[in-house]
């Protein structure tokens, strides 16, 4: 941008009653700009509007403005990590797929388990919703034993069908596994999305595969669980059920899980898949891993 011009940042921080009107050049802007991108204050990790404004010579406001106008958020900062699974763009683009085209006279199953729920008390009872006043409980709280919940969710209906078990071991995923068997029709193949845990490769597992041909596993590349819809099931269970709730035993935690799937069956919604261009996608995530196209 041109350093002559003026683009109307204005400071109006005056005594109220008084206008007063400050332009503050693109030579201002820019400089506040680099500064944030290119450098930190002396014994902080990241500037605030009150310092930037103190060492560029303007009003909180104005850097604030500056900040909004350019997205620029010093005080955020966000987590990520890459994978570094071999074939993780096939197993992006497999995973896809089934999301986008699944494949006819079969079942689409994203299946995972949430293992360590803690049933848990607060050691007082709690306080009520008030009209301006929020719910309130005691910071400290009773442990009463843990539970494994695993679940399978239909991508097509968003139904789940879900096992409990107080041990999270192959066993009872082979169990849980039988469970999805008894649940699907004989007609249906079933495609299974699932995480590279151990106990989904024992050799207990492969072979019970094995012997039920109508099964078809796709495992999600490693470190990137969020390509498994029944995550993001799991993390709605936390939010609407397990986090507000009281649990005095393991088995009241269970039936309150159950109770939130058969209301989750009673009418099931599916997640929609609201990338609509997978190509740009796996552009994407090729020029972050820096491979070639």
């Amino acid at each position: 941008m041109p350093g002559s011009s003026n683009i109307g940042w204005t400071d109006c921080s005056t005594p109220r009653g008084r206008v007063s009107l400050r332009t503050i050049d693109d030579t201002q802007v820019d400089a506040v700009i680099a500064k944030t991108l290119e450098s930190v204050p002396d014994g902080a990790t990241h500037w605030s509007t009150r310092s930037m404004a103190r060492e560029a010579g303007l009003s909180q406001t104005a850097v604030s403005r500056i900040w909004r106008a350019f997205g620029l958020q010093p005080h955020r900062q966000e987590a990520f990590r890459l994978s570094s699974d071999p074939l993780f763009v096939e197993k992006v683009r497999d995973i896809v797929g089934l999301h986008l085209d699944p494949p006819l006279m079969a079942m689409v199953l994203c299946v995972d388990e949430k293992s360590q729920i803690q049933a848990l008390d607060r050691t007082q009872p709690l306080l009520p919703l008030a009209p301006g006043i929020p719910e309130r409980r005691t910071h400290d709280y009773e442990r009463h034993g843990t539970t494994t919940l695993f679940a399978a969710l239909d991508i097509a209906t968003g139904a789940v069908i879900g096992d409990l078990h107080r041990r999270h071991r192959s066993s009872e995923f082979l169990q849980f596994l039988r469970t999805i068997e008894a649940n699907v029709p004989a007609m249906l193949d079933i495609h299974l999305v699932m995480d590279n845990y151990g106990t989904h490769k024992t050799l207990s597992i492969r072979n019970w595969l094995t012997r039920h041909p109508r099964f078809h596993v796709h495992f999600t590349p490693t470190s990137a669980s969020w390509l498994n819809q029944v995550e993001r099931w799991f993390a709605t269970l936390t939010q609407k059920y397990i986090r507000h709730g009281t649990h005095r035993s393991t088995r009241h935690l269970e039936q309150a899980i159950r109770h939130y799937i058969k209301v989750n069956n009673d009418d099931p919604k599916p997640f929609v898949w609201s990338k609509t261009e997978p190509p740009r996608l796996l552009r994407r995530l090729r020029r972050l891993r820096m491979e070639p196209p």
